[in-house]
């Protein structure tokens, strides 16, 4: 649909009053969040560890803060000599925990966790919009609370650019289906200071403007303007890392001293290969339904720049050497590959879909729960 048939009062109705499938989305995302942080509680006091140090106070959202409070600049060397760089963390997200931090005389880390949360229920919002575009609001609805109880949606909860990064990318898209190239330009600019998981939103774009180019045999100016503007943010960071390192790979070259070089999946083959079987073929099944849902989402008919964002990003999350355990994480943002389950929920009965999905927040609840307490990073 063009932007034009979105006309100006209609914004005006939306912005001053949310309508009932817009309330029930983000209703139902923040119950999932606070399913989390309830479960997360009750298994922190039971085992004696402090739960909300473990979302604002460790792993990745330590080096966020960091940066929010020094700049970038910190280093530290492993036991086998690797180095480890700030420069891997994209800018964006400590530089809003700095500038919140400031309005509001918090630290940066409870800043942090503020900023995470609002973004997430931006992120909620834009997906049921994406969903509704393209399905209709009840699978809108759907769409935003399954993301909400994503296996790794814990994360959701932390000091982490995920919520971030999904809110400047749904919302990007949904301007695509709507026509707004330009805003879908500077949004996914803003997400590539974000993720480096960007380039799946740049590529969406611009491959979306290219079969329109096929299709009509011309692009108007916003479109292409938009197309120019998407990769911005990204290459800005990539730029500034090399002019900052004397090096233009440098910042490849940091991600590459953290393990997280692209390998096109050999690392991925031997972790599996070194495996004990059972949990090899474990693996192999998840793998395969990850892969049984990329087809659906394609028969599906999913819009087509929600289609490559999602197979761009299940493919930049796969193809990299970086710690298995972070991959579920790193493909939280491709919220299309909920939509198969989304629409097929869309189908049931109310009283079938709530146990299912209230099944579903405990069950995602207690995974996050465990892991978070556990030893390692998410």
């Amino acid at each position: 649909m063009s932007a034009s048939r979105l006309t100006a009062p209609g914004r005006l109705r939306c912005l001053r009053r949310p309508d009932r499938p817009t309330l029930l989305a983000l209703g139902g995302y923040a119950a999932t969040r606070l399913v989390g942080l309830a479960v997360l509680a009750v298994a922190s006091a039971a085992t004696g560890k402090d739960g909300m140090h473990r979302l604002n106070g460790r792993w990745d959202s330590v080096w966020y803060v960091r940066i929010a409070e020094n700049g970038y600049g910190y280093e530290t060397t492993l036991p086998n000599g690797d180095v480890h760089s700030d420069l891997a963390f994209f800018p964006l997200f400590p530089a809003l925990e700095r500038g919140l931090s400031a309005v509001l005389s918090v630290d940066a880390a409870t800043a942090g966790l503020l900023v995470s949360w609002t973004a997430g229920l931006v992120a909620a919002w834009g997906i049921h919009r994406c969903g509704a575009q393209a399905f209709g609001p009840r699978a809108g609805v759907l769409l935003a609370v399954l993301w909400g109880v994503y296996p790794t949606a814990f994360v959701q909860s932390m000091a982490y650019t995920e919520t971030l990064f999904t809110a400047l990318a749904a919302w990007s898209l949904h301007a695509v289906l709507r026509g707004r190239w330009l805003l879908a330009g500077v949004l996914c600019a803003a997400a590539g200071l974000t993720r480096p998981t960007a380039v799946a939103l740049i590529a969406a774009l611009g491959i979306t403007a290219l079969v329109l180019l096929v299709r009509d045999r011309r692009l108007p100016p916003r479109t292409v303007a938009g197309v120019l503007i998407a990769p911005l943010g990204w290459l800005a960071y990539i730029v500034y890392v090399g002019v900052r390192e004397g090096s233009p790979t440098a910042y490849f070259e940091v991600q590459a001293a953290w393990g997280n070089s692209i390998d096109g999946g050999v690392a991925l083959a031997r972790f599996i290969l070194g495996l004990p079987w059972p949990a090899a073929l474990g693996l192999c099944a998840a793998l395969a339904l990850l892969g049984w849902l990329v087809v659906l989402c394609v028969r599906q008919g999913q819009p087509l720049p929600l289609l490559v964002y999602t197979i761009g990003v299940v493919f930049v999350s796969l193809v990299g050497a970086a710690y298995f355990g972070s991959r579920p994480r790193l493909m939280m943002p491709a919220f299309g590959l909920l939509l198969p389950p989304a629409v097929a929920l869309a189908r049931l009965r109310t009283r079938t879909v709530v146990p299912v999905l209230a099944g579903l927040a405990l069950a995602s609840a207690a995974y996050g729960s465990f892991t978070l307490l556990g030893p390692g990073p998410p």
